[in-house]
């Protein structure tokens, strides 16, 4: 150990060095607590044995400095003193000492001391020690060892923040291994386990950046914040690591996307964070890879996070969802079902600004989809416009008892009359 001796009297000093070299330690030596606190700003050391009766700074009022500055960091520090009351030594634990050793101090007495305090000391590290690998094994997955969603959602805000300050593009991806339920099913957890390893290991391979984060956001589902990364940046990754998962070469034999393990990847690129979120931009990415899921998977979508808000179209007749989407195109980002069971898929899974029902999707079945998506409480707060057919019997359309829900405008509206109620219905 380094160990520093704060004393004034020269000859003490040196028979104090004297031991503690004799003891297999490095003494550093200082004459003051002035001296004493120059060194430490420049010098680590393991431990302090402290003359208490010094001019300027006595022993006590450098040890206070010496815990204030130091912080969590603790060095043991060892007073000595030639006095003996209680006085003193309760004087001395409260301005941060550790023991005492009263002069005149033996060369027996004061190695046993050195002795115990490198005990605590080493107990101290490996303490320390254990808790950093603690820490460290809470911030990542414990089967891949990617981050795990919290620590990845901690550092890429910490990320996001930054490239707010600097007004850098950051890029998101997400990455789905396809089908991966039935390669569970057949090959076996263990098989599955493995798979997922690999696949780390190999998306981790393409990242080269220390600032690139890859995370497990869940189940065979991966998060990659790409720092200070265009449109063109994020798709060579996304590109590269479709490719690098191909090469895996895993067995796939019930997978519709081919006969081996492949993933889809959806990238989103937000180029002026400032007046964004990184929420949007994850969510972003989470519609542009359900876009790919849809396409066929084994494939990347790299879109762009625009001021345009999502809306979901659910309408049973083709000519109505095409009249639709015509007008709101270039007002929203758009995503279409033309069937129950897939709009509230897509709703759950996207989770979008606004749903546009026409009124035979309403209807079906006196108002399931309705109910689903208001009772549901990933769904229940989305608003819903209806488009109401005219010259039924009814003569309004079947709406469901959620207040986000009473909104309709006819299926033979005015272009400018359904952007408006779009447009309020997002304000």
């Amino acid at each position: 150990m380094k160990i520093l001796l704060v004393e004034d009297s020269a000859t003490l000093r040196h028979a104090m060095a004297q031991y503690v070299r004799e003891a297999g330690h490095s003494p550093l030596l200082a004459r003051s607590g002035e001296e004493a606190l120059q060194l430490l700003e420049s010098t680590p050391v393991e431990l302090i044995i402290m003359d208490v009766e010094m001019p300027g700074l006595n022993g006590f009022e450098t040890t206070r400095l010496i815990r204030e500055w130091l912080g969590d960091h603790w060095i043991p520090i060892i007073f000595v003193t030639g006095k003996s009351e209680d006085e003193s030594y309760r004087e001395g634990i409260e301005a941060g000492g550790d023991d005492y050793l009263i002069k005149p101090v033996s060369s027996v007495i004061i190695k046993a001391k050195i002795r115990a305090m490198a005990r605590i000391a080493e107990m101290r590290d490996q303490l320390n020690q254990l808790n950093a690998e603690l820490e460290a094994l809470s911030q990542v997955d414990s089967l891949t060892q990617a981050l795990n969603r919290r620590t990845f959602n901690d550092q890429a805000q910490q990320h996001w923040r930054l490239a707010k300050r600097r007004q850098t593009p950051t890029s998101v991806l997400m990455i789905d291994v396809d089908h991966f339920k039935p390669y569970n099913d057949h090959y076996g957890h263990p098989a599955g386990d493995r798979c997922l390893k690999a696949i780390t290991d190999t998306l981790q391979n393409c990242l080269h950046r220390p600032a690139d984060l890859l995370g497990r956001y869940g189940g065979e589902e991966f998060v990659v914040l790409l720092p200070e990364t265009d449109r063109n940046g994020t798709r060579s990754v996304a590109s590269k690591a479709l490719e690098a998962v191909r090469q895996l070469a895993l067995e796939h034999k019930y997978s519709s996307a081919g006969p081996r393990v492949t993933v889809s990847i959806g990238g989103a690129t937000c180029n002026h964070p400032f007046g964004h979120d990184l929420e949007e931009l994850i969510k972003c990415a989470d519609r542009a890879l359900y876009k790919a899921k849809h396409a066929g998977r084994d494939r990347a979508l790299v879109e762009e996070l625009a001021a345009h808000r999502t809306v979901l179209i659910g309408a049973s007749c083709s000519d109505m969802m095409q009249e639709i989407s015509a007008t709101l195109r270039d007002h929203c980002n758009l995503l279409t079902a033309d069937k129950e069971d897939e709009c509230l898929d897509i709703a759950r899974e996207v989770l979008p600004d606004l749903i546009i029902l026409d009124n035979d999707m309403v209807n079906r079945e006196r108002g399931a989809l309705s109910d689903s998506l208001t009772q549901h409480p990933l769904t229940c707060a989305i608003p819903v416009l209806v488009l109401m057919t005219e010259g039924r019997e009814s003569g309004t359309p079947f709406l469901p008892q959620s207040s986000h829900a009473r909104n309709w405008v006819s299926e033979r509206f005015h272009p400018e009359e359904l952007c408006a109620q779009v447009q309020r219905l997002l304000d």
